[in-house]
Order: structure tokens, then C-alpha cells, then sequence
């Protein structure tokens, strides 16, 4: 096992040559076999241990075992102690959704503590094939049917193409010390079921099982890339993202796409949304409906869907620019100066007349009843009008800024100013604002 390993991380991890790491260690085979492997290399690593508290006495032990092998073998080692049961109620989840998430938090608290980029854990193959059952037995996708990644940003896992078996017969040959966890043999939990009846059972049925589960891996990856090179490809064609970072698909070229729901799945699928029925149905639907997730919403704005995060900010009415400033940069970077005449012309300057205007002037949202004189526009327009005219979406007029004197309205920011504060021929003072 110790050849094939080491072969793996050549081909796989290269980067562990020039950088430390952690190993997530249980006290359980799996982890204590990951250790000794990798104590066979000149690398740095050190070792990460949670401590749940569900066990009583036995998880102190395991922390009382680790600690020793640490200290025996010289190795770094940090515990987290975690109050799990009680953080499991307050979240409302199962004990063992808050301890995954309570550990991976504490692996990057610590990974950005200490500077250490990355943290291997002990999975292995017959996990990978839990994982699958798992996922298979609730409905899946090809992401959940490719199990347990390799890597995962800053998460590898060195043993996932070896066997339960493989790791048990290398721990005995090698006289390796490790714990055995007792909630291992309950049948209460799934992953525990499906470990102890159903891969058995397969097994059984066919003695090259494993060997077979793992070539369909290989096969689901192949595919998993494809499928991704095509979500690129048609991703491209169809969004687009602007400077405030909603992204725009255009429905017309959407529609032309075969399976197109399939690929709206694989580009909003990490933006939190369940609702997939009504994110399919907003396709046809009329201007302005949206669908939400818990930080993000869709929105059908004519011929597109635009994708944008939710504004949770109660942001002040008003921010006040005096005078004396000549530069702004929250919340729009905009600079002031004067200027002798009328140069570059850009929607995203304006030039006006100094003594037209009262300080501080105001920069704020707009708001129903807003009304301006449009430059270039005969009389006053309502700005509900003008938002309307210019085939701005929902999303587009909760993020409108607007340049106020007193309460005129001088500039509808990055769009049209309005001409009662134009430079004129008596004009004596040329403020030029830029918004950058």
C-alpha cells in the first residue's frame, strides 16, 4: 500500500512538497493510517482533532490518545472542543449536519490562522461508495453520483482510492495503534445502516463490487467534465455580467438550447435556490416575477433573467458632500474638481454650473415622486417615467443613485442630468463630477 501511495501523491498532490498541511485525525484506523503514511515523508504537516463531546469519557479518550501520539512523534497538534448537541438545537439540524459544519468552520479558522493552505481527512473508497448509496437513495445529479471529491479547494483526500480492507491489512502489517469508535455500530444513522446491511449485501452479490463502483467513478467524472465544458460553452453565450455583478441571461438565445432547464440547474445551482419549477416557469413568465434564495434572487425583466444578490442593507437616506471635498468614495466613487470648459462628455460625467448649486449636496436613492428636467428633454419627467423608458429592470432602479441640491435633483447618476443646472455663456464656475 505504502508504493501505491506514495505513486498517488506524485500524480496527485504535488503541491505537498513545497507547503505544510493538516491532517484532520479522529483516532479512528482510517486517520491513524493517513499519519504513519505520511510520516514516511520529509513534509510539514500537523494535526487537527474536534473534540463533539458526544461520547462522554470515550471522546476524552480519543483526545487523550491523540495527544500522546502527537507528543511521542513530535507533532503539532490543536484540538476544538464543541458544546455539539446544543449548537445542533439552535441551528435545527441533526447532530451530525452541525458536527460537519463545526468542523470544516474550525479547519479554516485554522488553516487562515496559522497559514496553512490546506488539510487532508481519511476518506477512503468504501466511504465514497456510502456517499453514492446515499445520495443515490434521495435523488441526484451527476455532482452527488461522483461522490467524494479528491479535492475540494482546500480539502484532499489521499485515500480515496483505497479499500476498507486495504487500510486494515496495512494498519496490522505495521502495528498501528487506533480507537474504535462505538457509534460506528449503531444502525441508527443511514451512512451506518447502508455500511453494515446494504454493501454487504453487494458485495456478496458481486465479489469485484468495489472494483467495479470504483471504474463507474472514473466514467462520471469523464462525463461530469464534459458536462461542465458544455456549461461553459453555452454560459458564455447566453450571460453576461455587469459592473454591478448582475448577471444577465438572454432568454432568446436560451431557448434555442436543448435541455436549456438542465443547464439554468448547473448555473444557479450554487446560489442557494430549490424552487427549480418556478425558476424553469419565470422563463415564460411576465416582466417581474422573481424567485428567491436565501442571498440571491432572479428576476424575469422582458427577454432576460437577471441574477443578483438581495439587498439585506438599510442603507441612511442621504450622504452629504461638502463643499470643500473633491473626492467621494462611498457609496459612489465620485470625484469634483473645477474646471475651465466643457471637455469629455460620458454618462458617466456631467459638467455644471457651481453657483447653481446649494451644499452640501446629497447623494441618495431615489424615491416614488422623484422628478427631474432631463437634459435634452422638453420639461419635467417623473422618474418612474423615465426608468420606464429607459427599459430599466427592478433590479436596476432599487440600485439608482441620485445627486441632489437641496431637493432638486441635479444628476440621476450614470444616466441623464438635468438642464436646470447646465453650463450657460454667464456661467463663471464649471464643476466637472465624475463618477469613477
Amino acid at each position: 500500500m505504502l508504493k501505491k501511495f506514495d505513486q498517488h501523491l506524485i500524480k496527485n498532490f504535488p503541491f505537498l512538497k513545497t507547503n505544510s498541511f493538516y491532517i484532520a485525525v479522529s483516532g479512528g484506523i482510517d486517520s491513524m493510517v493517513l499519519v504513519n503514511l505520511f510520516q514516511h515523508y520529509q513534509l510539514s504537516f500537523g494535526l487537527l482533532h474536534c473534540n463533539f463531546k458526544l461520547r462522554g469519557e470515550e471522546s476524552d479518550a480519543d483526545m487523550r490518545f491523540i495527544h500522546d501520539y502527537a507528543n511521542e512523534n513530535k507533532l503539532q497538534l490543536k484540538i476544538g472542543f464543541f458544546e455539539t448537541k446544543e449548537i445542533a438545537k439552535e441551528m435545527k439540524v441533526s447532530i451530525q449536519v452541525a458536527a460537519r459544519e463545526l468542523r470544516y468552520n474550525w479547519f479554516e479558522e485554522q488553516m487562515i490562522e496559522n497559514n496553512v493552505p490546506y488539510v487532508a481527512t481519511a476518506h477512503h473508497l468504501d466511504d465514497n461508495l456510502e456517499t453514492f448509496i446515499i445520495n443515490l437513495s434521495r435523488g441526484t445529479g451527476l455532482d452527488g453520483l461522483t461522490g467524494i471529491p479528491v479535492i475540494n479547494d482546500k480539502i484532499f483526500r489521499p485515500l480515496l482510492p483505497f479499500s476498507r480492507a486495504e487500510i486494515e491489512q496495512y494498519a496490522k502489517e505495521n502495528n498501528i495503534k487506533w480507537r474504535e469508535d462505538s457509534s460506528n455500530e449503531s444502525d441508527n444513522y443511514l451512512r451506518n445502516k447502508i455500511r453494515h446491511h446494504v454493501i454487504p449485501a453487494l458485495k456478496e452479490i458481486s465479489p469485484n463490487f468495489l472494483e467495479s463502483f470504483q471504474k463507474t467513478q472514473k466514467y462520471l467524472y469523464q462525463a461530469q467534465s464534459i458536462v461542465a465544458d458544455g456549461e461553459y460553452i453555452f454560459y458564455k453565450e447566453v450571460a453576461t455580467e455587469n459592473e454591478k455583478g448582475t448577471i444577465q441571461f438572454d432568454l432568446r438565445k436560451l431557448l434555442q438550447i436543448p435541455n436549456y432547464e438542465a443547464y439554468l440547474y448547473c448555473w444557479f445551482k450554487d446560489f442557494g435556490f430549490t424552487a427549480w419549477d418556478d425558476i424553469y416557469k419565470l422563463v415564460h413568465a411576465q416582466s417581474g416575477k422573481q424567485v428567491f434564495s436565501e442571498k440571491y434572487q432572479i428576476l424575469k425583466n422582458r427577454d432576460y433573467l437577471l441574477l443578483s444578490t438581495r439587498d439585506f442593507n438599510k442603507e441612511p437616506v442621504e450622504y452629504l458632500i461638502e463643499e470643500s471635498q473633491k473626492e467621494v468614495k462611498f457609496p459612489l466613487n465620485i470625484t469634483i474638481s473645477e474646471v475651465n470648459s466643457i471637455t469629455d462628455v460620458a454618462t458617466n460625467c456631467i459638467f455644471v454650473d457651481r453657483k447653481k448649486l446649494q451644499f452640501p449636496l446629497k447623494l441618495r436613492k431615489w424615491e416614488e415622486g422623484d422628478y427631474f428636467y432631463p437634459y435634452g428633454m422638453k420639461g419635467k419627467k417623473m422618474l418612474s417615467k423615465f426608468f420606464k423608458d429607459e427599459k430599466m429592470s427592478l433590479i436596476d432602479k432599487a440600485q439608482q443613485w441620485v445627486l441632489c441640491s437641496e431637493n432638486l435633483i441635479v444628476w440621476v447618476c450614470n444616466k441623464r442630468f438635468d438642464k436646470r443646472f447646465k453650463v450657460t455663456p454667464n456661467t463663471t464656475t464649471i464643476l466637472k463630477i465624475t463618477i469613477l
